[in-house]
């Protein structure tokens, strides 16, 4: 089989891992190297779901020795096998690079014989790489859990981030869909790459030129839709990952039928995107809007609203609180104001310290006036005269509502392509 064959079998087999980053990571050249490894990231070329990346996103193999119900390269699946040995990944990565076709790699793998061997074909692909081509752009390498500390360790000295995927949001999930995994094997390395990132930042601080560890920090990777988990739990699982793990990303991928087995959702279903598009946004309220898990949902709502974002829904859930006026409201409040996000927060708070702000400012500013006149005031006022009842305010804040209101055209939250908006994007303001 040669190179191209497997590259268009890897390549294809990659893309339902979307735990994929270029950014975080500001490796410099070094003399005689080639490439650069930039924190903002650089987005070349674009994926087929929509997303603007840079990376030759490939699998090292996708023989597997685990038969995860929901993983189309499991064992117990006939699809066309290929792999990579770690100098034609090499090459293939440098020889793009040249083209200027990509920015960096990542790289992912079925466990081919065992945990320890898989890793060890990923050194071996990052020695290559860093001593040899002394390749300084980015590199993202899965963490194969199992593997032995020490080599997971070696490969976060080459790699720019890291990452494991959890896949399942519990133990029970995994033990009737991924027998072969466990989440305390999961959370292991894990936890081990959050050791070593915070030891190399202190010896960082004593030793200037000391190796860096996995600069770009560690993220992971959720299914959405595979069991009977709740949005709740995946939620609450990621809040406790980003406190513990100090993850940098946690990726939400809505299950794609694949196999036909009768532990998993009907093989005719459609993905469930607009379930994952939701637990992004509130993975955006938790990182940076100062929501916690459970102010979102609850035992009682364990799932979000089809027709609300996860932020206009805990507001109206929450409608004594408002109106904020906004000249004198707090910044953390003024982030929990529908149509008001992080930028447009901090530049009403550094406005307002000159001048008091009119619905005018408040436009130009940033805030979409749409959602926010319902739940803000200024000297008292509203932007337009509405009945102050929750459900019409629900009304005009659904998806698709296109009522008029004081000759304004209402709010329709993401027109008439919800599902073609950029998952991940901040889009709860």
């Amino acid at each position: 089989m040669d190179i191209r064959e497997k590259l268009l079998i890897l390549g294809d087999a990659a893309k339902y891992d979307v735990s994929c980053s270029s950014s975080g990571s500001g490796r410099e050249n070094t003399k005689g190297g080639i490439g650069n490894a930039m924190a903002c990231g650089c987005c070349h070329s674009f994926t087929a779901d929509g997303r603007c990346i840079s990376l030759l996103k490939v699998l090292m193999t996708n023989y597997c020795i685990y038969d995860c119900k929901y993983c189309i390269n499991r064992r117990s699946n006939d699809v066309k096998r290929a792999a990579f040995t770690p100098r034609e990944l090499a090459d293939l990565t440098i020889e793009f690079y040249k083209r200027n076709y990509i920015e960096g790699l990542f790289i992912s793998s079925g466990i081919i014989k065992s945990p320890d061997y898989t890793m060890e074909l990923f050194i071996e692909t990052l020695r290559i790489l860093r001593k040899e081509y002394r390749f300084n752009g980015y590199i993202h390498v899965k963490a194969i859990p199992g593997a032995d500390d020490a080599l997971i360790k070696e490969a976060g000295l080459m790699a720019d981030r890291m990452s494991v995927n959890i896949e399942l949001p519990s133990e029970m999930s995994l033990n009737r869909l991924a027998p072969d995994k466990s989440k305390a094997g999961i959370l292991k390395p894990m936890g081990l790459i959050t050791d070593k990132i915070k030891e190399n930042k202190n010896e960082l601080t004593l030793y200037r030129h000391a190796p860096s560890f996995v600069p770009g920090g560690q993220s992971t990777q959720m299914i959405v839709g595979a069991t009977k988990d709740s949005d709740r739990q995946i939620i609450n699982l990621a809040e406790g990952l980003y406190k513990k793990y100090s993850l940098k990303r946690v990726y939400y991928s809505a299950y794609i039928p694949m196999n036909d087995d009768s532990s998993l959702p009907s093989i005719y279903g459609k993905p469930p995107l607009l379930r994952e598009h939701r637990i992004y946004q509130a993975d955006w309220l938790l990182r940076f809007y100062g929501f916690k898990a459970s102010e979102l949902l609850s035992e009682e709502r364990p799932f979000f609203s089809e027709n609300l974002d996860p932020k206009c829904d805990w507001a109206l859930r929450n409608f004594h609180l408002f109106p904020l006026d906004v000249n004198t409201a707090s910044y953390e409040m003024l982030l929990r104001v529908p149509g008001i996000g992080v930028t447009s927060a901090k530049r009403i708070v550094k406005a307002r310290r000159v001048a008091h702000l009119d619905y005018q400012t408040l436009k130009k500013i940033g805030v979409v006036l749409k959602r926010a006149q319902f739940f803000i005031t200024v000297k008292g006022k509203f932007l337009n005269p509405f009945p102050k009842r929750e459900k019409f305010v629900e009304a005009n804040l659904e998806i698709g509502a296109m009522p008029r209101l004081g000759g304004q055209e209402q709010l329709s939250l993401f027109g008439n392509n919800l599902l073609e908006a950029s998952y991940g994007n901040s889009l709860c303001v």
